[in-house]
């Protein structure tokens, strides 16, 4: 582990506000344990161990029934401890891999098999290294007869460039933590609304309206982030998707309780049929009605 990485909180507390049946975390990560899946040799950062069982204690407790488990960028392409929760998880849990363009038809419907139901592509420059967009294309011309997603991470100063390919893609799109808008300006300013124009002419895109722990100005009060969520929520309830983002790799400024993340959601979703639309309805439309 870097000596300067947060671990996770080791005793969340019980959320206050109850999540419906069936809820779903729709953002969380598997590391390791790196005796029996090694990190990347390319990674940026070492976390710490964060098991698949540590996730599914972590689901129970906070009362969800269902898991997104993303690849994260410290296992690089190598999804073999995603694949091995998923497994585990059955019908409980559903995945987004990392793949490079090498990629087999054969490899890909294993994964599928197994819950895949995505790819990410990140183009946070200080994750991972910088990939062609003619790769990220290759690799959403083999993942289209699987019906996958694409879930791309980026940050706000990035949105202009990127934009224009992400709708050259021509596939559902899911973009993760609103597109991590600077909080300090308006929910009504150009910087934020231009990723609301985005998603207005693009019905194909989707958001997740999570981690307000790395958004905040101020942790770990997360009230400066509540109406940009707030706002998605309201303007593209079928299009939005919620999760904690645990073990909340790299952050600098606290160590986030996941129970106090969960006590969010009624705010930016005030309520039940919202409620139920973004922990239940949308991410079971988008990882487990896929063939």
């Amino acid at each position: 582990m870097d000596a300067d990485y947060l671990p996770f909180h080791p005793n969340p507390r019980t959320p206050a506000f109850k999540v419906p049946a069936d809820a779903v975390d729709a953002h969380c990560h598997v590391f390791g344990p790196a005796a029996q899946f090694p990190y990347s040799p390319k990674r940026k950062y070492t976390p710490c161990d964060a098991s698949k069982d540590q996730l599914f204690a972590l689901r129970d407790h906070l009362g969800f029934s269902r898991n997104v488990i993303v690849q994260a960028s410290c296992h690089g392409t190598d999804n073999a401890a995603l694949i091995d929760a998923l497994h585990t998880a059955g019908e409980l849990a559903r995945g987004v891999a990392v793949v490079d363009e090498s990629i087999t038809e054969e490899e890909l419907l294993t994964m599928h098999q197994a819950g895949v139901r995505g790819v990410r592509f990140n183009f946070v420059k200080r994750l991972v290294d910088t990939t062609p967009k003619s790769v990220f294309k290759n690799i959403a011309a083999k993942i289209r007869p699987f019906g996958w997603h694409i879930v791309v991470y980026f940050e706000a100063q990035d949105l202009e460039e990127i934009a224009p390919f992400l709708e050259e893609l021509d596939t559902t799109i899911v973009i993760d933590h609103m597109g991590r808008p600077d909080v300090s300006k308006p929910v009504d300013g150009p910087e934020f609304q231009a990723f609301v124009n985005l998603m207005e002419r693009n019905p194909h895109f989707w958001t997740k309206v999570s981690c307000p722990e790395r958004l905040t100005q101020t942790p770990p009060d997360y009230s400066d982030v509540v109406p940009f969520a707030k706002y998605l929520v309201e303007r593209f309830p079928e299009r939005v998707l919620w999760g904690t983002d645990w073990p909340h790799p790299n952050m600098k400024s606290h160590t986030p309780d996941d129970g106090q993340l969960v006590d969010v959601i009624p705010l930016i979703a005030p309520t039940p049929a919202l409620q139920q639309a973004l922990l239940v309805t949308n991410p079971d439309k988008l990882y487990w009605q896929q063939a």
